[in-house]
């Protein structure tokens, strides 16, 4: 790529808009509402996705994000701390696994999207 690149803000969607909505405030995300059925979710670093009302079974359930941390086992402790399994039906953690590339664990929101919270090793 010949440009020079700020960001990439993927588009996911969620089974229950306002369920969903929830989910990423109690995660950490800072919203700014943009339309009705729209919100951009963002970290501190402005780092951040786009939330809409819209619901394909299909293209949720294969959706998977992948956001780099600096210590993927804090990410798990914070998740854990966070209480999101008792909160939201759906929500599911799986532990960090070991890989030869790093380390990572998992987060399954509302919707069913995967994420992935995932530490590069260091050269």
């Amino acid at each position: 790529m010949k440009i020079k690149t700020t960001s990439i803000r993927p588009f996911i969607g969620a089974e229950n808009f306002e369920i969903s909505r929830s989910f990423y405030r109690d995660l950490g995300f800072e919203e700014v509402v943009l339309f009705p059925n729209m919100s951009f979710f963002k970290t501190q670093e402005d780092l951040g996705f786009y939330l809409q009302d819209a619901y394909v079974k299909d293209w949720v359930d294969n959706t998977m994000l992948f956001l780099e941390v600096e210590d993927v086992q804090a990410c798990w402790e914070n998740l854990l701390a966070l209480d999101l399994t008792s909160k939201y039906q759906k929500v599911r953690l799986v532990p960090v696994r070991n890989h030869d590339w790093g380390r990572e664990c998992f987060l399954h929101d509302p919707s069913g999207i995967l994420w992935h919270f995932g530490e590069f090793f260091k050269p």
